[in-house]
């Protein structure tokens, strides 16, 4: 038996040593290969839940119940709103906590509801070395259960799992919420959100796979995966990217030529980091990005 195989084994069996489990289920892959695990283990006494809010995009919430019939849990939506938080709304290197407590806060309220005691989460054993990550924190304080880190399952290996699973996500690019699009100390407001939301849309439909549209204030900073960098600089993608992400709401539409980076508008925990970040933001900021004619 391979490690992943014990591994896998392992986390099947105790999570069928519970009455029953609730899974804070994005849809993504950490909590897709959670969720099938828990099926495979409980049956019925497992239930995936997934929080509608305006950070979450319409289209991950479709995936998440498409993915969650596909897997055959049960499926759950709560309803919150981050925005009901001025300390969420502040954006300060806070933001993924007050965004976490508020979250999981709803999956226990459900819960309870159902006469569920354990609410499971997909954080995995690589997240706890990924720098600053506050959203672990709420995790802690909680008391959610995060069966992947319990057995020291990384992401590499999830995807291992969701392969053995079949599950359409195992492949799956990583999707933080939108507020991640907003840089740390700029307000998290719905107009930010919307726009945000819509042009990364576009890009969806266009065919990218990997992509952020960073929010700096009205002007959007177009991230693309290296590999997809070539076609974002096509002169009619160029053309029409101006055009339609304008339309969403922003003023001006700018590509990074860095391409895709997560958390680039966000924190890191290395001095270093902070202060390339702060150059990045700074730039912008400064920078005249007129209209191309």
């Amino acid at each position: 038996m391979s490690a992943v195989s014990e591994k896998l084994a392992a986390a099947r069996e105790d999570l069928k040593s519970r009455d029953g489990v609730l899974i804070a289920f994005s849809g993504g892959v950490d909590s897709s290969v959670v969720a099938a695990l828990a099926h495979d283990a409980l049956g019925d006494d497992a239930i995936a839940c997934t929080a509608k809010s305006e950070t979450l995009p319409a289209a991950e919430l479709t995936d998440a119940t498409r993915v969650a019939e596909e897997i055959g849990i049960r499926h759950e939506i709560v309803e919150f709103s981050e925005l009901d938080s001025e300390e969420f709304m502040q954006n300060d290197d806070m933001r993924c906590y007050h965004c976490r407590s508020m979250r999981l806060g709803a999956m226990y309220d459900r819960a309870r509801e159902l006469g569920i005691d354990i609410v499971c989460d997909g954080t995995n054993a690589s997240d706890t070395g990924e720098g600053h990550r506050p959203g672990l924190r709420a995790v802690e304080e909680l008391d959610a259960y995060s069966p992947l880190l319990e057995h020291d399952i990384e992401k590499s290996e999830v995807r291992e799992i969701a392969r053995e699973y079949d599950l359409s996500v195992a492949d799956k690019p990583s999707m933080a919420c939108l507020s991640s699009r907003i840089p740390t100390g700029l307000e998290v407001t719905e107009e930010r959100l919307s726009r945000v939301e819509k042009a990364e849309r576009l890009l969806r439909t266009w065919g990218f796979e990997q992509f952020r549209v960073r929010d700096h204030d009205g002007l959007a900073r177009i991230e693309v995966g290296e590999e997809e960098l070539e076609t974002a600089l096509d002169p009619d993608f160029v053309r029409t990217a101006r055009d339609h992400i304008e339309d969403c709401g922003f003023d001006h539409v700018t590509l990074d030529l860095h391409g895709y980076e997560t958390g680039s508008v966000s924190p890191e925990t290395d001095e270093s980091a902070e202060e390339k970040t702060e150059d990045v933001v700074s730039n912008v900021f400064d920078a005249d990005y007129p209209s191309v004619d």
